[in-house]
């Protein structure tokens, strides 16, 4: 469950990093909004995941996520450009994700 946990706070900070972006420097309210609803949420359901998990582990997963999540929003929404090397780059840290997910 913790895990299940731990995904839904990384798809929640996707959500929050996408909207901060339509917010246009926090000019437009209703990004504003679901930026800090989405933000509330993941920091509480992150916080909820390191009841089980190791810190290392739930913040790196965490954070990998919503990395990887912004750059698949910002390529597949925003028209930002796809490179073979930012596209290795997002493998990555895909690749350490799932060995940080089977290391303990």
């Amino acid at each position: 469950m913790p895990w299940i946990i731990l995904f839904v706070a990384g798809l929640l900070e996707i959500v929050w990093a996408g909207a901060m972006k339509q917010s246009h420097g926090f000019t437009r309210p209703l990004p504003v909004i679901i930026m800090l609803v989405a933000m509330i949420g993941s920091f509480w359901l992150l916080a909820l995941a390191m009841r089980h998990l190791p810190l290392g582990t739930a913040y790196m997963v965490w954070t990998g996520i919503g990395a990887v999540g912004a750059f698949a929003v910002g390529v597949t929404l925003l028209g930002e450009p796809v490179t073979m090397l930012r596209l290795a780059a997002a493998g990555l840290i895909v690749s350490g994700i799932a060995l940080m997910r089977f290391a303990g």
